[in-house]
């Protein structure tokens, strides 16, 4: 487990010394991640050249005061691949980023005020000027943290450039 975080930091570590490298900017929305993509991209000397922000929205009314559009959410549900590219399209554009990145799903339990809620269902998006990389996730039971690890690490397969 360890070998893994630490597996997952290091990579992390790379994309964000890539990011520098090319100057290219990134910016986060995140539900079920809690926070962490935007920590992970952070979490090296530099990254502040990079990293340009992120939006926490673990509630329907959280996105869309954030700029996900109400009729995105009401037509494809708030867990759907649609929803996805909304939050790395908008908190792209609300940064003025390069790289959009949005998180929605649901890691362990039934979501009661989302009928879309399907345990251990996780949509990722990443948007990269406009190209967007999209994949739905089925999670193995497993803790919060190990849940949000392998999000992240599909993300990270979705950040190669």
């Amino acid at each position: 487990m360890l070998d893994h975080n630490n597996r997952i930091l290091e990579r992390y570590n790379r994309i964000t010394a890539n990011l520098i490298e090319k100057k290219m900017t990134v910016a986060t929305m995140e539900s079920c991640t809690g926070g962490m993509i935007g920590m992970l991209l952070s979490d090296r000397e530099g990254a502040s050249q990079v990293v340009k922000g992120g939006f926490f929205t673990y509630s329907n009314e959280a996105k869309i005061s954030c700029g996900v559009a109400a009729d995105v959410i009401d037509t494809y549900g708030v867990y759907s691949l649609e929803t996805a590219r909304e939050m790395a399209r908008v908190c792209r554009d609300s940064f003025g980023a390069d790289i959009g990145i949005g998180v929605t799903g649901s890691i362990g339990t039934i979501d009661p005020n989302n009928a879309d809620s399907v345990p251990g269902e996780v949509y990722i998006a990443v948007d990269i000027n406009g190209d967007v990389r999209d994949q739905r996730i089925e999670l193995a039971p497993a803790s919060r943290l190990d849940s949000r690890l392998a999000i992240a690490d599909k993300i990270a397969d979705l950040l190669s450039i």
